[in-house]
């Protein structure tokens, strides 16, 4: 009987996290092209190419920091 009640709870778990598994999949899904309201915009994130430019400017600053501190203790 214990056995039974372990083999049904395994099933439930088993359909509880396949459930979820589908919805993630489908939020993951791309949208359409010619979409106007996409889930990225619509979520507020940023473009790729800002972040690519914010990252590369951090990038730049620490260089620069690490270039006048390096003459600084010559």
């Amino acid at each position: 009987m214990r056995a039974a009640f372990s083999l049904l709870a395994l099933v439930i778990v088993a359909a509880i996290v396949l459930s979820l598994a589908k919805k993630q999949a489908t939020a993951l899904k791309p949208a359409e092209p010619g979409a106007a309201s996409s889930p990225a915009a619509a979520a507020g994130l940023p473009r790729p190419q800002d972040v690519g430019r914010q990252v590369q400017s951090t990038v730049d600053e620490a260089a620069r920091r690490a270039a006048e501190a390096a003459s600084a203790s010559q």
